[in-house]
């Protein structure tokens, strides 16, 4: 996952006392005008090197990051706010060389006291510099905390995504038909873990995702970041299963539930979806007046295993992934 191993972030003040206390010890170890020269060269290079990594480490988020991850990392974080932070921080690696590209020949040509003067005040600039940029620090740190435990979902695999009320099923279908077992990833404004799990069908692996707290209640009730991760999910979904108790067992009544239907319908215009009435095993206390008006794509069990491959092999063919080929000439 691309969010998954940013480094810490330095404060300036650690920044600092690093470039510095190492500075110290390379004019320890050499004399005179080559002491301040050392110096200023340690100062200046650890300033600008850890700068630079700080920004080297996080992707390009207009090249390297899918747009499920960019919508989504939009949702927790400010992506404009960040990037601009770390455009920030390049700009302070820059200033950091120029600043040694300035005084480094004044170092050179002079007596130890007049250069010893000039390294004092390229240290001074170094610092004002650094300290000049440390909330944009605070903020790519803050942002890196953030992002770093979102789950570890590959958006380039083809993928199924199970929607419906809470206690239609889901999970249990989920675990079921992969290798899921209660696996689990979070979101970072959800207290409740992302369903995921995986299984081959000739030889392609697909993934499988249940999100609840996102698409488990109506849109209204969601807020704006709950709703910018569901728009993230549409950069992710080839498929949706939408999971319909037409028992009313799961506590929420028939009603709800294809309302629920028909917003994700709507929102997910662009993906197939297929509503799929689950326990079909409690049939007989099922609301026969609305299963006309529900219109399932298909019906099953998960709690006896009746027609959940035919449910399975259904998504499937709805994704109708085909793996690109390298090229033949």
């Amino acid at each position: 996952m691309i969010f998954e191993d940013l480094p810490t972030t330095p404060t300036s003040e650690e920044l600092i006392d690093k470039a510095f206390s190492r500075a110290a010890r390379a004019g320890k170890a050499k004399r005179g005008l080559e002491a301040q020269q050392s110096m200023l060269q340690t100062a200046a290079n650890i300033i600008s090197d850890n700068l630079e990594n700080v920004v080297t480490a996080w992707p390009d988020f207009e090249y390297d990051a899918h747009p499920f991850y960019y919508e989504l990392a939009d949702a927790i974080v400010d992506v404009d706010k960040l990037r601009q932070s770390l455009s920030e921080v390049m700009w302070a690696s820059r200033k950091a060389r120029e600043i040694h590209e300035e005084y480094q020949p004044r170092l050179r040509k002079t007596d130890v006291d007049t250069a010893r003067k000039h390294r004092k005040q390229a240290f001074a600039r170094l610092a004002d510099i650094v300290e000049q940029i440390d909330d944009h620090l605070l903020y790519i740190n803050e942002s890196r905390n953030d992002l770093r435990d979102l789950p570890e979902i590959d958006p380039d695999e083809p993928t199924i995504v199970v929607a419906g009320y809470p206690n239609v099923g889901k999970s249990s279908f989920v675990n079921d038909v992969t290798s899921a077992r209660g696996e689990t990833a979070s979101y970072p404004f959800t207290t409740k873990g992302i369903g995921l799990g995986h299984f081959e069908h000739e030889h392609l692996r697909y993934q499988l995702v249940d999100t609840p707290g996102l698409l488990d209640r109506p849109p209204a009730e969601r807020n704006e970041i709950e709703s910018q991760a569901v728009s993230a999910i549409e950069h992710l979904a080839d498929c949706m299963l939408v999971m319909i108790d037409p028992s009313g067992e799961c506590g929420y009544p028939l009603e709800s539930q294809l309302e629920l239907r028909d917003s994700i319908v709507d929102q997910f215009e662009s993906v197939p979806v297929l509503t799929v009435a689950n326990k079909t095993d409690r049939r007989e206390v099922w609301d026969e007046d609305l299963l006309e008006e529900l219109d399932a794509d298909y019906t099953m069990s998960v709690e006896t295993g009746e027609d959940v491959e035919t449910v399975l092999e259904a998504a499937i063919e709805a994704v109708d992934y085909e793996p690109e080929l390298p090229f033949e000439e």
